[in-house]
């Protein structure tokens, strides 16, 4: 059995439907349960109100019941809002107001909630989900992905990778990130298993590894970073994780230093490095990793050439991507999709944002972000939201966030910064009483990945030529001081 994502529907019914479907902490799933749960699913969410058009929204982490949902809502045309329960009450709250979704469904209660207060289809038809972005607004940000788009992801996953018959896909990342998609859209268009990883299964170290091996994980989709946590492990190897048989990467520059680490553990496994932001339906180029490409060993590796339906090109340094894989617009943004979609040949384009180059055999390499959104252990972030966040705080008056990187270019953590609305003292100042709770005061806004690890105050921040704060003077700030500190006795 598996689902057909042309048809949007359970396909071959007769065939396998004892095989394993989906795997989460709880246990297995087999292929004709996921269908039965599916179809009662939604049956109870059209006794909840639920309507072709509407969005609705849904909450949880890494449960079956989360997979069923969005399954439901794509047999229903109900386009689905993924939101992982690591966001605060509010951001979740938020979300369902920026859709107007109709309900939200809580995958770790099985209950439907009622959306807010005046629900209201969309105005694009025909869309397969919404996934918020950190948004530079202060507000995240809604990419409409249509049907059409995840019909073609996954026929490329099908038709162009290679992954042999029902294999087993290891999903440790959120349904609300779209590099997930990768993982549960290929398990069931190939008749494979999804093996959902929640938080509290990963963070045990041994039972990780078990688990996957039980579950019999031939394909391992993850950002480098999550890659180089499990290499602490000596037992992370082809002897303990026997079927693991491709590896595939994104989100995240991928090194040569990592590669050959994997390929001592793993001797035979493949390795793919893709490349696609969120408003590309996940990915828009690939390459397989092959001995002559690791002999030339470019660092980082390339992101790979264009699938089949994308058309990539490169104007004043920035990636350029166009096809119907492209989203279909930011959600109530017309001053975005102004700026960052075009047509191009009758195909929808966006401009990513990426800095890159095309080689003469169609290979794009990234080199970096024009704006200052980031990504941090893979994910998205908008140092801007972070900025509105700070500055929400007691007696602030802004705020700035500022990302320190290694001299490789990898971000290592995040730095906070508040002007107080009371002036003070030039430099870098300790924070004033009433922000002695500032992490939880933040964690009430934003999700734990988003929150500086520091905050410092700063009267007067520096600014640039266009009046906003200026990051590097704060950066430099930062490091002046932390070098000129003496060491402790």
């Amino acid at each position: 059995m598996r689902f057909d994502f042309n048809t949007y529907d359970f396909a071959d019914a007769a065939v396998d439907a004892a095989a394993i479907a989906v795997v989460d902490a709880q246990g297995a799933t087999t292929w004709g349960e996921l269908k039965a749960a599916t179809e009662a699913w939604e049956q109870a969410a059209r006794q909840a109100g639920a309507t072709a058009g509407v969005p609705l929204a849904i909450s949880g982490h890494k449960e079956t019941a989360f997979l069923v949902a969005i399954l439901g809502c794509l047999r229903l045309g109900a386009p689905f809002v993924p939101v992982d329960v690591i966001n605060p009450p509010d951001r979740i709250a938020r979300i369902g107001e920026l859709v107007r979704a109709g309900l939200r469904y809580d995958a770790q209660a099985r209950t439907f909630q009622p959306g807010c207060a005046a629900p209201a289809p969309l105005a694009e038809a025909g869309l397969a989900y919404i996934m918020f972005t950190s948004g530079s607004t202060g507000d995240p940000k809604g990419v409409q992905i249509g049907r059409e788009s995840v019909t073609l992801f996954a026929g490329w996953i099908r038709d162009c990778l290679g992954l042999g018959p029902a294999p087993a896909f290891m999903d440790q990342m959120l349904f609300s990130f779209d590099f997930s998609l990768f993982n549960w859209v290929g398990a069931l268009a190939l008749g494979g298993t999804c093996v959902l990883c929640p938080r509290e299964i990963i963070a045990e170290r041994d039972a990780f590894l078990r688990y996957l091996a039980d579950s019999r994980v031939s394909v391992w989709a993850s950002t480098p970073s999550f890659v180089r946590q499990q290499l602490f492990n000596p037992e992370f190897d082809h002897a303990h994780l026997p079927d693991l048989r491709v590896f595939v990467f994104g989100a995240e520059s991928l090194t040569p230093s990592l590669t050959d680490a994997l390929w001592q553990r793993f001797p035979h496994v493949r390795i793919i490095n893709s490349y696609g932001p969120t408003e590309a339906t996940c990915s828009t180029t690939w390459v397989e990793i092959d001995s002559n490409l690791r002999a030339a060993a470019p660092n980082p590796f390339p992101i790979g050439r264009a699938k089949p339906y994308a058309d990539v090109f490169i104007e004043n340094g920035e990636i350029n991507i166009a096809g119907d894989h492209v989203m279909r617009g930011y959600l109530n943004r017309p001053d975005l999709n102004a700026s960052r979609m075009f047509v191009r040949n009758g195909k929808r384009g966006y401009r990513s944002g990426d800095l890159g180059e095309i080689d003469a055999q169609g290979l794009v390499t990234f080199r970096g972000r024009v704006d200052d959104q980031i990504k941090l252990h893979g994910y998205r972030i908008e140092l801007a939201e972070i900025d509105a966040a700070i500055a929400t705080l007691p007696g602030a008056r802004a705020g700035a966030a500022v990302a320190l990187r290694r001299p490789d270019g990898a971000i290592v953590r995040l730095i906070g910064f508040v002007e107080p609305a009371v002036a003070g003292p030039d430099g870098l100042q300790p924070l004033p009483p009433e922000l002695h709770d500032w992490k939880s005061a933040l964690g009430r806004r934003l999700p734990p990945y988003m929150i500086p690890s520091e905050l410092l105050a700063c009267h007067r921040f520096p600014t640039t030529s266009t009046d906003k704060a200026d990051r590097k003077q704060l950066q430099r700030l930062y490091l002046d001081a932390r070098l000129s500190k003496k060491p402790e006795p």
